[in-house]
C-alpha cells in the first residue's frame, strides 16, 4: 500500500473551486473533537472553495457584528419557509389533489443510500418526486453492519415498503474518502472512516498500481460503492426478499460534479449475491 502521506496532498479537482475552508483552530474543544469538527466543516467537499460570485447567497462575513449575525440567521431561516410556501402553492396549482395523494402513504420503488454531501440531493438529480425514493445518507455512503441506523432503514425499506431497487450512490471527489486516507487523527470519526481504509486494504494491489493520484482516488470512490453494495446484499432482509419476490436489486452508482451525471458501475447483483451467500447466507426465514 502506498504511504499514507501521499494521500495528504490535495487533489487537482475538476470541481469549481469554492470559498475558503473553515479555520483549523477550534476553540474550547478537546484535541480529538477539534479534529472531528474541522473535518465536519468540509466533510464531503472534494475540492477547495472558490470566491463567492455575485449570485451567491448571503453569508456571514469576517468582521460581522452580532447584529449582522442575528439578521443573517433570521433571513436564512425565513427563506426556507418562503420557499416551502412557494413550492406548496405550485404543487397545488399543478395538481389540486397532490397533497391528498401524498398524505395517503408512501410506496417508493427506490431506497437511496448516499453521501451526506449537500450537493447531491437524491430527488433532484434523478428527477423523482416526493414519495418515490426512501433516502438514507451518511458520510461517504457507508453500509456498516453495526450501524443500527442504516440497518433499520434497509430492513424497513425492504420488508415494509417493498422497494424494488436499492441504490448505493457515491460521488467523485468525496472528502470522506480523502480524509480516510489522510494520516491524521480525526477523533470520533476514526472508527467510521476506518471502513474506507478497509476497502483500500481489500483492493490494495489494484489501487497501488494506479500512479495518477486523482484517478486512484476516483477508483477508491468506486470500490467503496461496490463494497457497500456487498454489505447491503449481506443483510437478511435483502436475501430473504429476493428469494421470495425476486427483488430488490442492488445497484452501485457514482455522481460526478463536473457534468452532473450518474455513472452506473453495473454491479452484477446475482453473481455478487451468490458469492456473498457462500459465507453470509441468511436467506432462510
Amino acid at each position: 500500500m502506498l504511504p499514507l502521506r501521499t494521500f495528504a496532498r490535495p487533489l487537482r479537482s475538476t470541481l469549481t473551486r469554492q470559498a475558503s475552508i473553515a479555520p483549523r483552530q477550534t476553540v474550547a474543544f478537546p484535541n480529538q473533537l477539534a479534529a472531528a469538527a474541522r473535518f465536519a466543516s468540509s466533510c464531503c467537499n472534494g475540492s477547495d472553495h472558490s470566491p463567492p460570485t455575485a449570485t451567491s447567497k448571503p453569508r456571514i462575513m469576517a468582521g460581522s457584528t452580532p447584529k449582522d449575525v442575528e439578521e443573517y440567521l433570521k433571513q436564512s431561516h425565513d427563506r426556507i419557509f418562503e420557499n416551502n410556501r412557494k413550492w406548496a402553492t405550485q404543487k397545488k396549482e399543478q395538481d389540486p389533489g397532490y397533497f391528498v395523494s401524498l398524505s395517503a402513504g408512501q410506496s417508493p420503488n427506490y431506497l437511496w443510500i448516499g453521501c451526506s454531501d449537500s450537493r447531491i440531493p437524491a430527488e433532484q438529480i434523478t428527477g423523482l418526486e416526493p414519495g418515490e425514493t426512501f433516502v438514507h445518507r451518511n458520510i461517504a455512503n457507508l453500509v456498516v453492519n453495526t450501524d443500527l441506523n442504516v440497518m433499520s432503514v434497509i430492513n424497513y425499506a425492504v420488508r415494509h415498503l417493498g422497494v424494488k431497487h436499492i441504490v448505493v450512490c457515491g460521488h467523485y471527489g468525496c472528502g470522506g474518502v480523502k480524509a480516510a486516507m489522510t494520516p491524521k487523527d480525526l477523533g470520533l470519526l476514526n472508527p467510521w472512516l476506518r471502513n474506507i481504509r478497509d476497502v483500500y486494504r481489500l483492493h490494495e494491489e489494484e489501487l497501488d498500481a494506479i500512479t495518477d493520484e486523482e484517478k486512484r482516488y476516483n477508483r477508491l470512490v468506486e470500490l467503496n460503492v461496490v463494497e457497500q453494495c456487498r454489505n447491503v446484499i449481506k443483510t437478511a432482509a435483502v436475501q430473504q426478499s429476493y428469494k421470495k419476490n425476486h427483488y430488490p436489486i442492488v445497484h452501485g452508482w457514482v455522481f460526478g460534479f463536473n457534468d452532473g451525471l450518474l455513472t452506473d458501475l453495473k454491479i452484477d447483483f446475482e453473481s455478487m449475491l451468490a458469492k456473498v451467500q457462500k459465507i453470509y447466507n441468511l436467506s432462510d426465514e
